[in-house]
């Protein structure tokens, strides 16, 4: 084991014990950061590369401090984001989100699908949609400045249509003609604050995360935007937390133009988004 190699694993238990849900991951991530290789060259740095600011790094980490902030990146399917403080830092989670919406296009066999994403934070679902669906037409709104600094970083040569204001009187330019909407929104209950991870409530913009007393504010506003943009048998794709199954299909209800609503599991088997078509005329 080279001198490397053997403070990853020292570090690893200092992650540990701060509590960092991913300590072995992290240590690893930093000591590449830090010393410019790839997670599994790690073993080819000599001991004489050795740089001691990778004890820094974990000093911060162990505050809690994001991973992503740290090393200023983020990985959210098949891209690499710049993320920082004042924007949302993507989570694995919503990337099975944007694997459902993919599908949906797909299947609609629409030649150039339009699509809109809503609260867009770093960019990361609109980007992905872009990329993995090539003739689509992806537009994307923020309200956030701070996030926007990020955003636009991440969008710049991309074929997003980036805007800055607020989702829920967005894009009144392609009302009816949207073919998929869909949004990662703030969705925690106030309620909930001291219990959520420390790498959020201290580090992600408050914006992005809480929506009300029972984190659905946002969700029920965004709901009338998504039938006003949608095209009957366009759909909407809304995530939400894994407390809140159950409860986001019953706002799209048959009574408000919608059929089809139902929940879907992320990849740990929890309720994790609901989906929504709406309905034909």
């Amino acid at each position: 084991m080279n001198l490397l190699l053997a403070e990853v694993a020292q570090a690893t238990q200092r992650l540990a014990d701060a509590g960092v849900p991913s300590p072995r991951n992290d240590a690893e991530e930093l000591a590449a950061f830090v010393h410019g290789v790839k997670r599994g060259e790690l073993h080819s740095v000599k001991d004489s590369d050795f740089d001691a600011r990778y004890w820094e790094v974990i000093a911060r980490r162990e505050q809690r401090e994001p991973l992503q902030h740290i090393t200023g990146r983020a990985y959210f399917r098949y891209l690499e984001l710049q993320v920082g403080p004042g924007v949302f830092v993507p989570r694995p989670e919503t990337e099975s989100v944007v694997g459902w919406a993919i599908d949906a296009v797909r299947a609609m066999d629409v030649v150039e699908p339009l699509i809109v994403d809503l609260c867009t934070g770093s960019g990361a679902i609109a980007l992905a949609l872009a990329q993995e669906v090539p003739r689509s037409r992806v537009h994307a709104v923020e309200l956030s400045e701070e996030a926007l600094r990020w955003t636009r970083k991440n969008v710049e040569g991309s074929r997003v249509d980036l805007r800055q204001g607020n989702a829920l009187d967005a894009f009144r330019d392609l009302d009816g003609q949207v073919d998929l909407v869909i949004s990662n929104p703030p969705y925690i209950p106030l309620t909930e604050w001291e219990y959520v991870a420390p790498e959020a409530r201290d580090y992600d913009p408050e914006l992005a995360l809480f929506s009300g007393e029972d984190g659905l504010d946002l969700i029920r506003g965004l709901e009338r935007t998504a039938h006003r943009l949608l095209r009957p048998g366009g759909v909407v794709v809304i995530e939400h937390a894994d407390t809140q199954g159950g409860q986001v299909p019953w706002i799209f209800t048959e009574e408000r133009g919608w059929a089809d609503a139902a929940d879907h599991p992320d990849l740990n088997n929890r309720p994790r988004f609901a989906t929504a078509r709406k309905a034909l005329p």
